[in-house]
């Protein structure tokens, strides 16, 4: 992996990374020359123990720009700068213009309810510079530089000793609010672990204090044993529709050994999970012949420094469609209660996604 950090105009980094040696010469851009001053604020929820991120400026990000301006496409008019500048590279790195968290949060207001800056980090992770592309659409060797993206953006992001967890994720359609169309991620750096990352943290250390062994690696293996709901499985890495999927066509992707976050990868796990990613992808993008949406969330240890032998790096794809014209909407006993119900059992969604056929060359 090759990687060069340059600094916006604005004060932002931008950091390229490439599968292949960077030019010399390329200069950052920026589509404004002032610097971000967000200051967004975290309020304590008290009835759910959690905090709340209030970021007024973002109401005036970037919102459905017309086709002839990307924001996210490298600049071709230097009069009409991106977040992009031209050059030979394959993935882009940089703070997010608009962030919903920010280092340099200071002075919350005061309000009834306890309040905090909301210290944290908002990166956005451009995954190609064509912005006609899908994750399915890319090269292996393309999206193993991605794993490595992740890994080089969780060390860097979790040495900061403000930063207790990294999460990487992507939103992909209008269905889940995508308002830029260029294949994209984020990158979600918080101050302490978030509410369900926590809560799967903690079902797993308890699981691993009793047993000794990964409560998601032994499920991975109930799985394999099982057979009925894998979407894709080699020595390192499996995808599958988990038997506990609360969305129809939920897959999760991990490696069958533990390896706590990205940084523990070996690089066969990163190889065969860039299989596995692809395959799932394209067998979304199949299914329907059509762009499939989806949230893509990677859930990895907490970057305290402290050993996490209970966590167990994964992928959960949430896709909102319950049917090719059917929405699984969010209501009363998921938003209200906590508790989904799924209206497709996953052993009948997940020989859907297996008829799919792929070609991953």
């Amino acid at each position: 992996m090759y990687a060069q950090t340059l600094l916006k105009p604005d004060g932002r980094p931008l950091t390229l990374y490439s599968r292949y040696p960077i030019p010399e010469g390329i200069a950052a851009v920026s589509p404004s020359n002032e610097p971000v001053e967000a200051n967004p604020h975290f309020r304590w929820h008290p009835l759910r123990g959690e905090w709340v991120a209030y970021a007024s400026h973002r109401q005036g990000r970037t919102f459905m720009p017309p086709p002839e301006y990307n924001p996210l496409a490298a600049t071709i008019n230097p009069k009409f700068p991106t977040e992009l500048p031209p050059g030979e590279y394959d993935v882009a790195v940089f703070d997010n213009r608009f962030p919903s968290m920010t280092l340099q949060a200071k002075n919350a207001p005061a309000n009834i309810v306890e309040t905090l800056p909301a210290k944290g980090i908002c990166e956005v992770v451009v995954f190609t510079q064509d912005p006609l592309a899908s994750l399915g659409s890319l090269e292996l060797s393309h999206l193993e530089l991605l794993l490595e993206v992740w890994a080089d953006r969780t060390s860097v992001i979790g040495s900061n000793p403000e930063i207790q967890y990294v999460l990487p994720f992507e939103n992909r359609g209008v269905e889940v609010g995508v308002t830029l169309h260029h294949p994209h991620g984020q990158i979600y750096a918080y101050p302490f672990v978030p509410p369900v990352p926590a809560r799967m943290l903690e079902c797993q250390s308890v699981y691993y204090q009793k047993n000794s062994s990964g409560l998601l690696q032994d499920l991975i293996q109930k799985e394999i044993s099982d057979k009925q709901r894998i979407i894709y499985l080699d020595e390192e890495a499996i995808a599958f529709v988990p038997a506990c999927a609360r969305y129809p066509y939920e897959v999760w992707i991990a490696p069958i050994a533990p390896a706590a976050t990205f940084i523990d990868l070996t690089e066969k796990q990163r190889q065969s999970l860039a299989k596995a990613l692809k395959t799932v992808t394209l067998k979304y993008d199949g299914l329907w012949h059509r762009p499939f949406p989806y949230l893509m969330a990677w859930f990895q240890g907490p970057t305290d420094g402290k050993p996490h032998p209970e966590a167990h790096l994964h992928a959960q794809f949430y896709p909102p469609y319950r049917s090719s014209e059917r929405l699984k909407y969010l209501a009363g006993t998921e938003l209200a209660a906590g508790m989904f119900a799924n209206d497709a059992l996953p052993e009948e969604k997940a020989k859907e996604l297996q008829a799919v056929s792929v070609n991953l060359s």
